[in-house]
């Protein structure tokens, strides 16, 4: 924990512990919250147009995946690791090379389909997907058809996807590609198409 703090140059300010009888939680559990500020001009509202893209900095679904596959009761034997990872310093890129950055969200719980649907819902828009686009490793896609899983919803730790106008996409992707955290960054996977609060999918 004190490497992974240091590395990204936060402080850990306090802490308290918990002991509770046998059998009730036996193990270590660790819960963390962060606090910070925001930059002026940082904050990043959700402000997307028609012809925006979406693109994303790596594979979808490593970290829920491997959640699932590290459950005993599941019995699957597969090699996926989480994706937890910073992702400060790939926004810093990002918004240095395309400023005018329109959204962006972490794709945590509910993974890339609940981040959409938010910034739809913000936004009042639709958005379109190419789900051809979508990064996704095979033992991902095997471990969700074996468990009848949608990957689309399958949580991520140390992946976000942002929207930016068209004309900055290629710079945004190979900002996020110059990053630890953005190599495998892939896009445009998406697309606002109209003035609707509709959600479509679909093949572009």
């Amino acid at each position: 924990m004190a490497g992974a703090v240091e590395a990204v140059g936060v402080s850990v300010v306090t802490g308290d512990t918990k002991v509770v009888d046998k059998g009730s939680a036996d193990g270590l559990f660790i819960a963390t919250t962060g606090t910070g500020v925001i930059p002026p001009g940082r904050g990043l509202a959700v402000n997307v147009r028609p012809g925006d893209v979406a693109l994303v900095n790596g594979v979808l679904g490593d970290h829920g995946a491997a959640i699932l596959a590290a459950r005993g009761d599941m019995a699957l034997s597969v090699e996926l690791e989480s994706d937890c990872r910073p992702l400060h310093a790939l926004m810093e890129a990002v918004i240095a090379a395309a400023p005018d950055v329109r959204a962006a969200r972490d794709a945590t719980r509910g993974g890339l389909a609940a981040g959409l649907n938010e910034i739809a819902g913000a936004a009042g828009c639709g958005i379109e997907i190419d789900e051809v686009a979508v990064p996704l490793r095979p033992e991902v896609t095997g471990v969700c058809e074996i468990l009848g899983l949608d990957p689309l919803y399958l949580a991520n730790e140390g992946t976000l996807v942002l929207f930016v106008p068209p004309g900055q996409a290629e710079a945004a992707l190979a900002a996020m590609r110059g990053t630890e955290a953005g190599r495998g960054a892939v896009g445009p996977l998406a697309c606002v198409e109209r003035s609707s609060l509709e959600f479509c999918w679909g093949v572009t």
